[in-house]
């Protein structure tokens, strides 16, 4: 598909500078060192309820509706599930899924808002398939039936990490993206990483999901993480998290 670039002018600057010319396109780079764009990208939300005794009424709401998404059996409360939904327009949470989520069964549950959850898929600058990268890897990932378990968390940069040159955040976020990549290259977890910047009520800065076969694991690399310079350094914040299993998916 071919690459799309949205650009917009912004005319308050003084007279004698020149505008500034905003790029809000995710960018990548090619085999060739070329820098390539794509203004694409896969938003995902958390809703998390109580109260929800037989989930099999559950799905079959969400099957009935077409729904893209996953539903999770809540491991720290026996009748609690959160719905990931999928889409890359905001417009759906808005639309389809706000009305589909005040009818019954899901209207007649009780909302947990403080593991409400959205963010978005975004480049780093050195992706070769971006969208790989922002919308075909992190689908299937959620979607696959072979990682049923799942770790969801927002988190909040302290100010100390954006104080640092562009040199030191790269290495401490390689230290810190190194864990996440060893054990996806054992097969045991998975991450998926959505910038959340303006989109919840705590402000967060980004929303995580930690995607795996076995539970274990995945609380073993947020045990790992926890060594690492970015999380003991640079962290404000981290947490509510839900932990759950997969009761339900949509087709990948």
């Amino acid at each position: 598909m071919a690459a799309g670039k949205v650009k917009a002018r912004v005319d308050d600057r003084p007279d004698d500078a020149a505008p500034e010319v905003v790029d809000v396109a995710e960018h990548g780079r090619s085999a060739e060192g070329e820098v390539t764009s794509l203004d694409r990208r896969l938003f995902m939300q958390l809703h998390a309820w109580g109260g929800a005794r037989d989930t099999s009424v559950l799905v079959a709401a969400l099957e009935s509706a077409g729904v893209e998404g996953v539903l999770y059996e809540d491991v720290n409360d026996p009748t609690g599930v959160a719905l990931l939904t999928l889409s890359e327009s905001p417009e759906a949470f808005v639309s389809e899924y706000r009305a589909f989520l005040q009818t019954a069964p899901f209207s007649e549950l009780d909302p947990k808002r403080e593991l409400t959850m959205l963010g978005r898929t975004y480049a780093i600058g050195y992706e070769q398939d971006l969208e790989e990268t922002l919308v075909a890897r992190p689908r299937r990932r959620v979607l696959d039936p072979d990682l049923p378990w799942a770790i969801w968390y927002p988190l909040r940069r302290a100010g100390s990490f954006e104080q640092l040159s562009k040199r030191e955040q790269d290495t401490i976020l390689m230290e810190h993206g190194g864990v996440g990549m060893a054990f996806g290259r054992a097969g045991l977890g998975y991450d998926i990483r959505l910038a959340c910047h303006g989109l919840d009520r705590d402000d967060s800065d980004f929303v995580v999901g930690l995607l795996g076969p076995e539970l274990h694991p995945l609380s073993i690399i947020v045990q790992r993480m926890r060594k690492t310079k970015q999380t003991s350094l640079h962290l404000e914040r981290l947490g509510p998290f839900f932990v759950g299993r997969k009761r339900w998916s949509s087709q990948p």
